[in-house]
């Protein structure tokens, strides 16, 4: 082989190795940096734990596949190619040792594969059994949060205990959904007429996004929601909050005004609140005002962005099945004031 031949080869193979290392580094870098926060790369949870570590896995894999079999492939260009004034290279018909060779090794690398991911696949799906279970709602586009054993509903905003397991019943009112937290689990379909089911456990206490991973229609994209996860304590604090009666407000408060315009308006029709309205297809409004966000997290809950919401919220979120009722800017006012007591 001739020293320009040994160059070219030593340049290829300088190449291979440097993709393969980027593909084992730059995930690394990218979680370093905090570039996305919906990031599956740096996992905090005991099932994103094991998901990641089979995803590590099988990159491993991959690299080492890939540097073998492009090697390999360089080495034959470049040995095996046709030389100015030389013969062609011999045909090879067939060599048995390749064959089983090549028959054999690509089985025992798909065991090593198939085994852990398979024994993932049955730890995810092992629910345990004193986990805190949540009933999740997919709608067009918000999702529903209800804790049967504490008799609290909410919406896009699921406050759980952290270290503790939780359970997810996953189901839709509408059209295929899917539930997906990257920092704790995996994603899971919402399907309409079935029941799915995930759990994760977390020891991370904060705020991380959530989002539907599968396209469902119009606002796709904005059926967002956000995982709180907090100390046992704060958790408690914010059930006996969700629980607490609201006091009725007082007749000569512009927040009683809004009172009667909701009674008397569209909203009782589809909102839920306790001992005002029972609808159930837009979400609760029970606890409205201890949430940080609407609109399924797209803006931020304050007077200004609520105003703006109830004024015309197709505008604000495309496909909104929440009609523009032609509020005046008065009783626009009046309703945010009463829905500002609803905590």
């Amino acid at each position: 082989m001739s020293a320009r031949t040994m160059r070219a080869l030593r340049v290829f193979s300088a190449v291979v190795l440097g993709l393969a290392v980027l593909a084992l580094v730059f995930p690394g870098l990218a979680g370093a940096v905090g570039g996305n926060p919906q990031t599956t790369l740096e996992p905090k949870s005991a099932v994103a734990t094991m998901i990641d570590g089979l995803l590590d896995n099988i990159v491993i894999w991959c690299v080492v596949i890939f540097v073998i079999v492009e090697g390999a492939l360089i080495v034959t260009v470049f040995r095996f190619r046709r030389r100015p004034g030389g013969p062609a290279p011999r045909p090879i018909h067939g060599n048995t040792t390749l064959e089983i060779a090549w028959t054999i090794i690509p089985a025992i690398i798909l065991a090593f594969i198939a085994v852990p991911t398979v024994q993932t696949i049955f730890k995810v799906a092992a629910v345990p059994k004193d986990a805190l279970q949540v009933r999740v709602v997919g709608h067009q586009w918000w999702w529903e949060f209800n804790y049967p054993t504490l008799g609290i509903t909410t919406a896009n905003e699921l406050h759980v205990p952290a270290g503790r397991n939780i359970a997810l019943e996953l189901e839709s009112m509408d059209v295929i959904h899917s539930f997906w937290i990257p920092a704790f689990a995996g994603k899971r379909d919402v399907i309409p007429g079935r029941k799915n089911h995930m759990w994760f456990a977390t020891g991370a206490e904060g705020t991380f996004p959530g989002q539907c991973a599968e396209y469902c229609g119009t606002s796709h994209a904005n059926m967002m929601f956000k995982v709180v996860s907090q100390p046992q304590a704060e958790f408690d604090a914010w059930t006996a909050q969700q629980k607490a009666p609201v006091p009725v407000p007082d007749s000569t408060t512009l927040a009683a005004r809004g009172l009667a315009i909701y009674r008397t308006g569209l909203c009782v029709a589809c909102h839920q609140i306790d001992g005002v309205s029972f609808g159930v297809v837009g979400p609760s409004l029970n606890k409205v005002a201890t949430r940080t966000t609407i609109a399924s997290g797209i803006y931020p809950n304050d007077p200004e962005h609520l105003k703006a919401w109830i004024k015309n919220a197709p505008a604000k979120k495309p496909g909104s099945l929440m009609p523009n009722m032609n509020l005046s800017d008065a009783d626009v006012e009046a309703l945010v004031a009463f829905l500002e007591t609803r905590r």
